[in-house]
């Protein structure tokens, strides 16, 4: 029997059990345990309804894949909605979330990677000189010689104990957690530039309150000049109306100064130089959209920070699986065909051929406890991340009450204000005409006039709080409420100037 047959038959009997032994390490490696403890999501008490409001509440699952839609629309402002389409596409923090989106998932592929086999290929051809005196060296050893090797090589470790599957698990989950995490950055941005959208066009009522209020002042200072030209008047009624008119041009500076910070914090938003970007003023002011009488709290399920604080616990729970496979073997199978040469004739002659085939098996022994210590570690992360789900869960319901208050007790004060500017008006108009008609002195028409600015300024900035109060509860319900539960207001007339 020649040597070659010989090899042959060896090979063959080895073949037999080394298939059913390969088969029966598949099978296992499929049907293998997972270590890490049953997922449950951490539990929180939640009221059976809002307190500022008439909404149901209902366990909070994921579902920050709802569509949010454009929200911003309910304030029916071609502006505004100009302005969020220019933020998706211009906004450099939307560019972070975006590539930290597209990290994880990528992390996903490369932790996926270790289910399957990795297979590879390899070829050194070198020339060689060994020394004259290497150790053992054969006196018929030639100083020179060729050394040429070409392989094809597998690994696969089993997974018997769910460790890789636990890390794909995790990493599965840390992307979804991404995913919550760009839609949390977008809806921010979305409603902070109408917040300070709504802000600015706040200013803009102001300065045209202002304006009327000064052309008012002016002509009581001519007026009160011309009285004291003809003696009707004293100098203190013309120092009087000088300060007014002087205070009035103050607080003016001032709007104006706040409107210009505003729009820069606007062009920085959507990607533009502050230098580059401005918005003409407007006297018209944006329309308070209808709030549901009884808000659907499960919209609260849609807010993508708690889709992402609970995905991050399950990775947590994941975890623990992997730090617990540590305790028990790893195994895998390696294999390896090829040939070499060492330059005598054809490197693929059938006589230069190679392989190797075998399973390999490892446990740790004695490591100090440093795999007890990275299990108390996976605990602790699993608890801290169940904790922050809970933060996360309790700010969202205080956000949601905040935002409830505010317009319920804005629109009482707007109510108080729009009263207070009507009869502060009132009064400004008769102590004017009685000045005329010299009744009164300039103090009291001083007087009026003052209060009656601040009443109209007043009321104009409750008004903004409630449209900003009515951004933030979008935003604390994790986006709009559809065109059925939510009306546009109507277009609204511009502001007419004070008197």
């Amino acid at each position: 029997m020649s040597v070659r047959s010989g090899n042959i038959k060896r090979l063959s009997r080895w073949q037999a059990p080394g298939r059913r032994v390969l088969a029966c390490c598949l099978v296992a490696a499929l049907a293998g345990c997972s270590l890490a403890p049953t997922y449950q999501r951490p539990s929180i008490a939640v009221p059976a309804n809002y307190k500022e409001g008439t909404g149901l509440w209902t366990r909070a699952e994921p579902a920050d894949a709802q569509a949010r839609g454009d929200w911003w629309q309910v304030f029916n402002d071609s502006t505004l909605d100009g302005l969020e389409q220019r933020l998706d596409a211009g906004n450099p923090s939307l560019s972070v979330a975006l590539a930290r989106y597209d990290m994880a998932h990528a992390y996903v592929g490369e932790i996926g990677s270790q289910l399957f086999p990795h297979l590879g290929v390899g070829a050194s051809p070198t020339d060689n000189r060994q020394s004259n005196n290497r150790p053992l060296r054969g006196s018929n050893q030639p100083n020179e010689y060729d050394a040429d090797t070409a392989e094809f090589s597998a690994d696969y470790e089993f997974d018997f104990w769910g460790r890789v599957r636990n890390e794909v698990a995790a990493g599965k989950a840390q992307a979804q957690a991404a995913d919550a995490d760009l839609a949390t950055a977008r809806l921010s941005l979305q409603s902070q530039l109408a917040d300070l959208y709504i802000l600015l066009r706040g200013y803009d009522i102001q300065a045209h309150i202002l304006d009327g209020s000064l052309d008012a002042y002016r002509k009581g200072l001519t007026m009160t000049e011309n009285r004291m030209a003809g003696g009707i008047a004293s100098g203190l009624s013309v120092a009087r109306a000088k300060n007014q008119l002087s205070d009035a041009l103050a607080q003016a500076a001032e709007v104006t100064a706040q409107r210009a910070l505003t729009e820069h914090a606007i062009a920085t938003l959507i990607g533009v130089p502050a230098s580059r970007f401005s918005l003409p003023a407007s006297d018209i002011q944006i329309g308070l959209p209808t709030i549901p009488a009884g808000i659907p709290s499960t919209l609260l399920e849609r807010r993508p920070d708690i889709a992402a604080a609970e995905r991050r616990t399950f990775a947590a729970n994941a975890d623990i699986g992997v730090a617990r496979a540590a305790f028990y073997p790893s195994f895998s199978l390696s294999a390896l065909f090829g040939w070499q040469n060492t330059g005598n004739g054809s490197l693929l002659a059938a006589g230069n051929r190679m392989w190797a085939l075998g399973p390999m098996a490892a446990l740790s022994i004695f490591d100090g406890g440093l795999r007890h210590a990275k299990e108390r570690e996976a605990k602790a992360a699993f608890d801290a991340a169940a904790g922050e789900y809970r933060i996360t869960v309790l700010n969202a319901f205080q956000q949601v009450e905040d935002n409830l208050s505010l317009l319920t007790n804005l629109s009482n004060e707007a109510h108080d204000e729009d009263a207070a500017a009507a009869a502060a008006l009132e009064a400004a108009q008769i102590a004017t005409n009685r000045y005329s008609e010299g009744v009164v002195n300039y103090l009291d028409v001083v007087t009026a006039q003052t209060s009656y600015l601040q009443a109209k300024r007043n009321a104009e900035q409750v008004r903004t709080r409630r449209l900003q109060a009515s951004v933030n509860l979008i935003r604390a319900l994790g986006g709009g409420w559809s065109s059925t539960q939510m009306e546009k207001p109507p277009a609204c007339e511009p502001v007419a100037k004070a008197h």
